[in-house]
């Protein structure tokens, strides 16, 4: 846990590693520890592939995962004393600490913390209770040795506080209205970069600077529900200015300490893919890009390679972090991460974001400045310099240039003097005024409530939980965005109306009554009638306006409410819309790594759709949006279950026009999508909500409502080829299943083995053992008659279809030509394939494997899918050629390897020689037996039953060849039945009634399907037994 070195020591980026807890969402998901550590080396394994890992090493590892007791008071401690477990106080020892005596002695120096959100970067800066982070404990201790050295030294702290969210920057102390456009960073050659107009609070307490970042952080929680915005997409920055005066050696240091929580690090899962045709979501990454190219380029520098330039200029962040990167300070990094497997993937480039940081250099130099003696060699300068003046005036010179030239330098002199001693008490009297207000704000707020029940905000970033609380005292009052009445509850957000609810507190009860066309959900069931809330009951209001109920006082008892954190309404939505993982699931060990993931991105985006939605309604776009999940009951060509992942569906209610954007796309364009809302607001304020405003006319190709026309992926069927190992004809009507497992058409489709000329071949031609087939040649032809029933062109008539497929070897799909505005379109495609020369690998994709049938489906405006027969060998017939590599693949060997080949195969070879003389004696010696007791038969029979003899093999083997051909067919039948008993489901509406007659109706197919099976196996069983029978009466025969 301790690193090696001493801190300052050098003036390289120190880096430490935390790896917290499982949470909540975690532990219910059964999830696995992926991530193990050794003394300051961490390695992690890819959940996939257990033989996959990856080892790091940093300064400073932190094990906080587990081994951790909770004594009374709430505080986090080791179970044993000397255990591994990483509390707060170590991790200060070994980083704050260091920091503070960098200030001290005149050094700038730099915090950040780097991480997913969720993965603590909040709790290792500020903490949470008991449980205080870096920053409380940094403020503690500075205080403390201010008031240590307060003979020595004169100090001054100075407290700022900002927030950068889509490369604006926002003072969170301000008094002020929030500037449009936020507040602008300047640039001076000795400060460098700096926020123009940031207020800088005067503190001489740590209490005082707590108090400031709760108000700075109340500001934040505002700003974040009024302007939509994502906190864990936003990065704050805590600026502590310490200025020492040492007046014995006329001397002031002044150092800044830089606390920066990074926006979350979240990587998108995407397929890698696609590429948005708008640019990245406004400037919403660009920080955290550009913060990642920076350390790049300087971790290059770091080895010696030759670097032209370093682009600080490029994002707000990195120009107010330019000293702490590469610069004057003395900076450390705190990644932190989930060890958690569906958290694999941003938990890995965590750690390969801070391997590099580790490499970067900096120049740390004390920041002092002679003041006292500047002060005192301008006050002999402006005494000179009244001398002069006096004398000019005196002598009576007429020396006006010169004598205006002398009063400006004086004037300057005089404020330079004033601003170097200006009066510390003065400010901070001016501080604590603010604060004694605030303090007898907060007082009042604790007196409410011991009073009255409230609701409380839930944010999901937890620092920004629990912030706001608004009091429902009795009578009645109106929630919404109107403040009009003495009696109403303001509160700004998404979809939230001007009269939205109206809470009832009357006989220690409360109520909630939503107003037509409002938008309430308490524990994830829609509300639109008069509802009594019970203690800790949650609420949603508008579109995701999320608040927790906390009952009077008398019900509230000792409840743990941090439980209710915001996964928790989240999941609790996803489950009423029957997305949540079960207990079993819950409880096994071995669930699936990337299920656990798409429930996570789900819960994760269910929020922001409901935003998009009412941002699309607000602004009168006529798109919605929907998530689903993509590979849901799909499988590959093999029946394996293909990874699942994240979809938006994004329909235009006019046009029925469809879209399908990945994660990734709609995250990038979710941030698009807030520029144009917030734009539409301003403008709604400029002209007082007078319609018809310019964002309604955004160009088509710049709006992030709206894509060019894609062809969409419907659904799949599954043709299996095992029948053609056999050489049997196989018809089928397939099923075409959508990603969620909605059924999307019906599809008719045959495999016809045949001769390289395309005539079907005949029952004789049938094999009883597909080995036969080895080095033959195979030609076969897929034959796609007929769409029945397709959903996707019975939704909207405009629409049309085209099946895709890829078999074997082929390179690239195939396409049958398009179909349109028909609902059982006649398709009526064949497709001629050939195998020259089979192999034992085509024979056992035959027997394992399906041809994927995808059902693409077409738009007014998208192109039709080609063919591309780039790389496909084809015949001049138009045959496809598939199964290249022969019946055997060539591997390079050396000289050595076939001249021993050659010798084992010619040992082989005497062997089967001597083995085929020795068989051919056993032979001769049954023929003479066989002869021996034909000629003791009858001469009648003896010449009808020989030639019945040598017909037994080839009549036996035409007959089991019909007999597999009856079975393959009736399995058909049987098939499809079982399919018809898949899709058979109660309707949602249904009631008992109709839950009984679905019953019947499903005892009635079950029956169905168990007679047709039954029918079938002993129909085989029948034909089978008639075959032996007659080969055993023609057998006895002979004997």
């Amino acid at each position: 846990m301790r690193a090696a070195s001493d801190m300052h020591s050098k003036d390289c980026v120190k880096v430490a590693v935390r790896v917290r807890p499982f949470n909540k969402r975690e532990r219910d998901a059964g999830s696995r520890c992926i991530v193990s550590m050794v003394s300051s080396s961490i390695t992690i394994q890819d959940p996939r592939d257990s033989q996959s890992r990856r080892s790091f090493c940093f300064d400073y590892a932190y094990w906080s995962h587990s081994g951790f007791t909770r004594d009374r008071s709430g505080l986090y401690l080791p179970e044993e004393p000397g255990g591994r477990y990483a509390d707060q106080d170590s991790v200060f020892q070994d980083l704050g600490v260091g920091i503070l005596e960098n200030a001290l002695q005149g050094y700038n120096a730099t915090l950040l913390a780097y991480g997913q959100t969720g993965s603590g970067k909040s709790y290792s800066m500020v903490g949470y209770g008991p449980n205080k982070g870096l920053v409380p404990k940094l403020c503690d201790q500075l205080f403390q040795a201010i008031r240590e050295n307060q003979d020595t030294r004169q100090c001054q702290v100075f407290f700022s506080m900002l927030e950068i969210y889509n490369e604006q920057v926002v003072d969170l102390l301000s008094r002020a209205s929030r500037t449009p456009g936020g507040l602008r960073v300047r640039e001076e050659q000795q400060r460098g970069f700096y926020v123009e107009g940031l207020r800088t609070v005067p503190c001489d307490s740590a209490p005082q600077v707590e108090q400031l970042m709760e108000q700075g952080t109340r500001t934040r929680t505002t700003a974040a529900t009024h302007m939509n915005a994502n906190s864990s997409r936003s990065h704050m920055l805590i600026i502590l200015q310490l200025k020492q005066i040492f007046s014995k050696e006329s001397i002031t240091k002044q150092s800044n300490i830089n606390l920066v929580d990074l926006a979350g690090s979240e990587r998108q899962r995407s397929s890698g893919s696609e590429a948005d045709r708008l640019k990245e979501g406004a400037a919403i990454n660009l920080s955290l890009t550009t913060l990642g190219n920076v350390i790049s380029t300087l971790a290059d520098v770091a080895v010696g390679k030759k670097v032209v330039h370093i682009p600080y200029r490029d994002s707000v962040l990195t120009k107010l972090l330019q000293s702490a990167l590469g610069g004057n300070s003395r900076t450390v990094m705190v990644a932190t991460l989930s060890p958690a497997d569906i958290c694999y993937e941003e938990s890995l480039s965590t750690l390969r974001y801070a391997e590099r940081a580790k490499r970067i250099q900096n120049r740390a130099v004390v920041n002092e400045s002679p003041t006292e003696r500047l002060v005192k060699e301008l006050k002999a300068e402006n005494a000179r310099l009244l001398q002069r003046l006096s004398r000019l005036g005196q002598e009576g010179r007429r020396a006006n240039e010169e004598t205006k030239e002398l009063r400006q330098l004086l004037t300057h002199n005089e404020l330079q003097i004033r601003a170097i001693q200006t009066l510390w008490e003065q400010h901070l009297q001016e501080a604590l005024k603010d604060w004694e207000q605030q303090y007898a704000n907060i007082t009042q707020e604790r007196r409410m409530m011991q009073m009255h029940p409230y609701i409380l905000n839930i944010n999901e970033d937890a620092q920004l939980s629990g912030v706001v609380k608004l009091f429902i005292q009795e009578d009645e009052w109106d929630i919404g965005l109107s403040d009009s009445s003495p009696r109403s509850i303001s509160i700004k957000g998404l979809g939230i109306q001007e009269r939205h609810a109206v809470f009832r507190n009357e006989q220690r009860r409360v109520t909630l009554t939503p107003f037509a066309g409002s938008k309430v959900i308490v524990n994830g069931n829609s509300v639109s009638q008069t509802i009594e809330l019970q203690h800790l009951d949650r609420l949603i209001l508008g579109s995701n306006c999320t608040y927790l109920f906390i009952g009077f006082p008398s019900e509230r008892g000792g409840d743990d409410w941090s439980r209710y954190d915001y996964d928790y309404f989240q999941s609790e939505l996803a489950a009423a819309e029957g997305i949540h993982l079960g207990e079993s699931s819950a409880g096994s060990s071995q669930t699936d790594p990337s299920l656990l993931a798409v429930f996570y991105d789900y819960i994760k985006l269910m929020p922001m759709v409901a935003e998009v939605n009412q941002m699309s309604q607000e602004l009168k776009k006529g798109v919605e949006f929907k998530l689903e999940i993509k590979n849901l009951a799909l499988s590959d060509s093999k029946g394996h279950d293909l990874e699942k992942e994240i979809v938006i569906r994004v329909t235009s209610m006019e046009s029925k026009q469809v879209w399908m954007w990945s994660k990734a796309k709609f995250v990038n364009r979710k941030f698009l999508m807030e520029d144009v809302y917030q734009q539409h607001q301003a403008e709604q304020s400029r002209e007082n909500r007078v319609e018809g405003l310019s964002t309604a006319a955004l160009p088509r190709d710049k709006d992030p409502f709206w894509d060019p026309m894609e062809p969409l992926l419907l659904g799949t069927a599954h043709l299996w080829l095992q029948s053609l190992a056999f050489r049997i004809p196989l018809e089928e009507q397939l099923e075409v299943l959508g990603s969620e497992g909605t059924e999307e058409a019906i599809l008719q489709a045959q495999l016809v083995p045949c001769t390289s000329t395309g005539l079907p071949l005949g029952e004789d031609d049938i094999l009883i053992d597909p080995s036969e087939l080895l080095g033959r040649r195979l030609d076969f032809q897929l034959v796609l008659e007929q769409c029945c029933g397709l959903r996707w062109i019975r939704e909207a008539h405009n629409r049309g279809v085209q099946i895709g497929f890829r078999l074997f070897d082929c390179s690239q799909p195939l396409y049958t030509p398009a179909v349109w505005h028909n609902v059982n379109p006649l398709l009526d495609h064949r497709v001629h394939f050939a195998s020259l020369h089979t192999s034992q690998h085509l024979l056992d994709y035959l027997q394992s494997s399906a041809v994927v049938l995808e059902l693409w489906g077409l738009q007014e405006g998208c192109t039709d899918l080609v063919s591309c027969l780039e790389g496909v060998r084809m015949t001049t017939e138009g045959i496809f050629i598939i199964d290249e590599a022969g019946p055997t693949d060539a591997v390079p060997v050396d000289s050595a390897e076939l001249s021993c080949s050659l010798r084992a195969l010619q040992q082989d070879l005497e062997e089967l020689k001597s083995m085929n003389a020795s068989l051919k004696k056993e032979n001769q010696s049954l023929r003479e037996q066989l002869n021996t007791a034909r000629n003791g038969n009858q001469h009648t029979h003896q010449g009808g039953e020989s030639m019945r003899g040598r017909s037994v093999r080839p009549s036996c083997d035409a007959e089991f060849a019909r007999a597999l051909k009856v079975f393959y067919h009736s399995m058909t039948s049987v098939r499809g039945q079982l399919q018809r008993l898949r899709r058979h489901r109660p309707s949602e509406e249904s009631d008992l009634l109709g839950l009984r007659l679905f019953v019947d109706e499903q005892s009635r197919l079950l029956r169905d399907f168990s007679e047709q099976l039954e029918q079938s196996v002993s129909t085989l069983k029948q034909d089978v037994a008639a075959i032996v029978r007659r080969k055993r009466e023609r057998s006895g025969i002979w004997s």
